[in-house]
């Protein structure tokens, strides 16, 4: 006997009712795409007598998200942290070191770490931001495939650290 008999109604009613109740929970249960927001912080400038950083004391999972700026002028080294942006998968800053106008180091003060999967993308991902930051001398480079939203946020913070820069 098939299920949607024609002599039983009512059981192609509830089947109807019950397919048209799973589409709308897996229609709801979708979630939206949504872009990168900028995190802005508003903290002054530490005092040129106070600057000093310390390129050794990076860390993947560090959370301070204030933007702060040291230079020092006798050198024509300046060292610029970028505005956090917020991703879907967490924040992503970057630290920038320039030296007479060229860009030395750029560093990621924070990315998403917090499972494992992001741990097995940032490996691979930062080093080749890095990279590709360094190379390009500017924060025009491509996505890493697979780190679609790491590298927006990366970008993203790169660029205010060069525009706070004068870059």
């Amino acid at each position: 006997m098939h299920a949607l008999n024609k002599n039983r109604p009512l059981r192609r009613v509830m089947l109807a009712s019950a397919a048209t109740v799973s589409g709308i929970v897996m229609l709801l249960a979708l979630k939206p795409h949504t872009a990168p927001t900028l995190i802005t912080d508003s903290v002054s400038p530490a005092p040129s007598a106070s600057a000093s950083a310390s390129p050794g004391a990076t860390s993947g999972s560090s959370s301070s998200s204030s933007s702060s700026k040291s230079g020092s002028s006798s050198t024509g080294t300046k060292t610029v942290t970028g505005d956090t942006v917020q991703t879907r998968w967490g924040p992503v800053q970057v630290k920038v070191t320039i030296k007479n106008g060229k860009i030395t180091d750029v560093t990621a003060v924070q990315y998403p770490t917090e499972n494992p999967r992001d741990q097995q993308i940032n490996s691979y991902a930062i080093p080749q931001l890095r990279s590709e930051a360094l190379a390009a001398q500017s924060a025009s480079i491509d996505t890493v495939s697979g780190a679609t939203y790491t590298s927006t946020g990366y970008k993203q913070s790169l660029q205010s650290a060069l525009d706070s820069a004068g870059l």
